[in-house]
């Protein structure tokens, strides 16, 4: 019996150095942005009003990175990880260019790194990841590495070690908007009174609010993005599974975390860079998330500031004593992101 459906591609199936052309583009539009401010809370206001962007020297409001990230990654999954057992980092991603609504993302991947699991059911895909624009500009570009099921546990695969991704995007590699200007910023339409020159190297922030993770929001969201992985959505599927239920998108986990992140960062907007992140522990529906921040790093850009920002989410507790690892270097389990980014602030 033939079929024309397409099973995705299973750990034996990727070659190193393969470059995959990824289906379906998509144009981002202002629906994208209201839906996704309904999923996900965001309120930071360089993404929410044209006024406020204007404001910016920008044109209008653009499109938030993180829903252009979850776009691009959303292209990559029916051919990189439709047969993920789980999404494990990423690194090196940098935003090279805004995106405004009517724009369209295309995506590229090229494989990188090979490594079977010593189960031999599984193994470990490195890939780079650009996105660009209808234009052929590259809007953005990133590591990620992923678990994969094998089809067939004896199917041999030549391991090929990816190159070590950069532990921090260099300053110098931070690109701003054209035309970014944060001389007449408004801090009070902003929501915060908190400039660059506020924040300290070693401060660490509890962002105090909670929000529990709804089973059809999660779903919604990562449909917005396009993203088919089998984990997120086919329940009766993941009964046979480790877990036994799906599994939260760890973008939606990413993007509630920094929509908390607003109580103490909210001018802290603009996210420049990727710097690594990590999927501690999974995310249910019914989960109840927290968010705290410690600053790592501040370097003054000139017109603006850039703040590195460690962002940690944690499930079903408080963030007020900042949960992290313990003294071994082990998660404390009910941390469930660890994500460290560079974003734009104003100066004084």
């Amino acid at each position: 019996m033939t079929t024309k459906s397409n099973p995705g591609n299973f750990f034996e199936d990727f070659k190193h150095g393969q470059q995959i052309v990824h289906a379906t583009p998509r144009t981002v539009t202002e629906a994208d942005t209201a839906l996704n401010i309904a999923l996900t809370g965001s309120r930071y206001a360089l993404f929410s009003a044209d006024s406020f962007a204007q404001n910016c020297g920008l044109p209008g409001a653009p499109i938030d990175p993180l829903l252009v990230f979850h776009t691009v990654f959303g292209k990559t999954v029916p051919d990189i990880s439709l047969n993920a057992v789980a999404n494990l980092g990423y690194a090196e991603g940098r935003f090279l260019a805004p995106v405004y609504p009517g724009d369209t993302l295309n995506a590229i991947s090229e494989v990188i790194g090979l490594k079977q699991n010593s189960n031999g059911k599984t193994g470990v895909v490195t890939v780079r990841t650009d996105g660009f624009n209808q234009d052929g500009e590259l809007v953005l570009s990133y590591v990620r590495w992923v678990m994969v099921n094998k089809r067939d546990a004896n199917a041999p695969v030549a391991d090929a070690p990816p190159i070590t991704p950069k532990p921090v995007v260099a300053t110098p590699d931070l690109v701003l908007p054209p035309g970014l200007d944060f001389s007449g910023y408004d801090f009070a339409l902003a929501g915060s009174p908190h400039a660059f020159e506020d924040y300290a190297v070693g401060e660490k922030i509890d962002h105090v609010d909670g929000m529990t993770v709804e089973e059809a929001e999660h779903q919604l969201a990562t449909r917005l993005y396009q993203n088919t992985a089998k984990v997120h959505f086919d329940a009766l599927a993941q009964k046979e599974s480790r877990f036994g239920k799906r599994l939260i998108y760890g973008g939606v986990t990413i993007s509630l975390a920094r929509a908390l992140a607003f109580n103490g960062l909210a001018n802290a907007q603009l996210m420049l860079a990727i710097n690594g992140g990590r999927h501690v522990n999974p995310l249910f529906a019914g989960d109840t998330l927290y968010a705290w921040s410690e600053v790592l790093a501040a370097e003054d850009l000139g017109d603006v500031g850039a703040l590195r920002l460690r962002l940690v989410a944690v499930k079903n507790r408080s963030a007020t004593d900042f949960p992290f690892k313990n003294e071994a270097g082990e998660y404390d389990p009910s941390v469930v992101l660890d994500f460290d980014y560079w974003a734009a602030i104003p100066k004084r």
